[in-house]
């Protein structure tokens, strides 16, 4: 055991201060021994420290004497009773590299733990996970509550993880330093000390979802091997609050699901038990509402993935009802009142930017109904939305969104374009940006679909902004046209659609 490892036993760390001699502090400790004064006659041997019990003066001689007989003896430092050292004694401890420590408490009671790490270097493990169990194994708590537990048993700081290494719960020095396709547990060397971290694996899943971490620094992490299990037994706490929590997450899903089926199936005014477990649910059946559909590949958990769902909406300020429904979410929003042009503008660019924002950690396609009142248009902005959400996912240059309000114009423009003659000239007309690099057509297409929004654009390329500004001025140059103009833009957008739609099928 080394003295830093010394220096994070629980009985030292609150009363042991480092004066002198730092450089030290990874010295082996060997044994632990008293002596009654700094006196000349105490033999020193290879590393031991030297605990002085009997009282004695911070400008007492005989500790530089002492330093001198431990650095030539080979002993691992000296724990002095004192307040403070002189400046020189300071500086010789410094100089011959040997640790000074001071204590303001009983030193024998240092002593005695000291020894007991010696002799017993699984003792500290064995009550820091004692302690652990005791604390958390009584009853289920929720991962916020776990995580304040195990970091006041630890006294460092600790963080519940995604498995991209974002805090969802606790302190954030373990953000960004996970390395989740590395084998499990992990340790990682830091500069200041290292993170050690522990899967919370559901017993369904292939890879973990959660991780608790620890991040011990300077002479914490000294404990870094005592630590684990007890990591470990936190972990299983994790892991059985998702289980109960998922279970009532799939039984609210089913309940959920199976009234909007129940909604969804109305011809009539729905009865008055149907209306009492919508309100139960929090659902308004009156207002007009504007129906959502995300779609997502069948390898996503929806029901685990909800939360994001509403996060992601929550963000853009848009209040809405959202259910586990088939592959994906069925959501929507409901007006007091019928909403005007502008509104239903205003809530499409929102859902777009929360589309965005979702597809950061999901791969799903979104669709937007319009505005129907009471129950019954309940049931018909939410197959709008579907029917959008089925296109959307075949129409990356939308950056797989689509509007129903907007649909209809695209729809029409594809009809113009389904002539004989039409897609010839559009190749012509956009044969010099398909000679080029930079994926020009394309570019211009999102650009035009995007109403000449630069930052609708990027986002829809997943390029930045200033590119998507340099690719559109040379688009412009290239064909000799303004896109400011009403017809000139009509045309390139009817043969931007008309190429990419045939290259599509062949």
């Amino acid at each position: 055991m080394t003295l830093r490892a010394l220096l994070a036993l629980p009985e030292w760390a609150q009363s042991v201060r480092v004066l002198a001699g730092t450089a030290g502090l990874g010295r082996e400790v060997r044994d632990v021994r008293p002596s009654p004064g700094p006196a000349p006659d105490h033999p020193v041997t290879q590393g031991e420290l030297v605990v002085v019990a009997g009282p004695m003066r911070p400008g007492d001689w005989r500790i530089d004497a002492l330093l001198r007989r431990v650095a030539d003896g080979g002993g691992a430092g000296v724990l002095l009773p004192v307040d403070d050292l002189l400046e020189g004694t300071r500086r010789l401890g410094d100089r011959l590299g040997v640790p000074v420590l001071v204590t303001a408490e009983a030193p024998l009671e240092r002593l005695v733990a000291a020894r007991l790490a010696l002799a017993e270097p699984e003792l500290d493990r064995a009550e820091l996970l004692l302690a652990t169990h005791e604390a958390l194994t009584d009853r289920l708590r929720p991962p916020e509550e776990i995580v304040a537990v195990l970091s006041g048993l630890l006294r460092a700081p600790v963080a519940l993880l995604d498995d991209q290494g974002g805090v969802l719960a606790g302190e954030s020095g373990a953000a960004g330093l996970l390395r989740p396709g590395e084998p499990v547990p992990q340790r990682i060397e830091l500069s200041d000390g290292v993170l050690l971290a522990h899967p919370a694996l559901l017993p369904s899943a292939s890879r973990p979802a959660l991780w608790l971490a620890v991040r011990l620094h300077g002479t914490a992490a000294a404990r870094a091997g005592v630590v684990p299990p007890a990591l470990a037994v936190a972990a299983g706490a994790v892991q059985r609050w998702l289980l109960a929590h998922r279970l009532e997450l799939e039984r609210d899903a089913r309940s959920r699901s199976a009234l909007l089926g129940d909604l969804l199936r109305l011809d009539a005014e729905p009865d008055a038990d149907l209306r009492r477990r919508a309100a139960d649910a929090g659902w308004r059946l009156g207002g007009w509402h504007v129906g959502i559909r995300i779609g997502t590949p069948a390898s996503v958990d929806n029901v685990a993935r909800g939360a994001d769902v509403a996060r992601a909406l929550r963000g853009e300020g848009i209040d809405a009802v959202v259910v586990e429904h088939g592959d994906g979410w069925t959501a929507w929003t409901t007006f007091a009142q019928e909403p005007v042009a502008g509104q239903v503008r205003d809530l499409a660019a929102r859902l777009r930017a929360a589309h965005r924002e979702l597809g950061r950690s999901v791969g799903a396609h979104m669709g937007v109904g319009r505005p129907h009142p009471r129950p019954e248009g309940l049931a018909a902005t939410i197959a709008e939305a579907g029917d959008a959400a089925r296109l959307a996912a075949t129409r990356p240059e939308t950056g797989h969104f689509l509007h129903v309000d907007q649909l209809g114009m695209a729809q029409l423009l594809l009809e113009w374009t389904r002539t004989d003659t039409f897609e010839p000239a559009a190749r012509a007309l956009l044969a010099p940006l398909r000679e080029l690099p930079g994926d020009l057509v394309r570019t211009l297409a999102a650009y035009l679909d995007a109403e000449s929004s630069l930052a609708e654009t990027a986002a829809v390329l997943g390029v930045h902004r200033n590119t998507v500004a340099a690719r559109v001025q040379r688009i412009e140059r290239v064909l000799g046209v303004d896109l400011r103009r009403r017809d000139e833009r009509l045309a390139l957008h009817l043969a931007c659609r008309t190429v990419i739609l045939a290259d599509e099928h062949g």
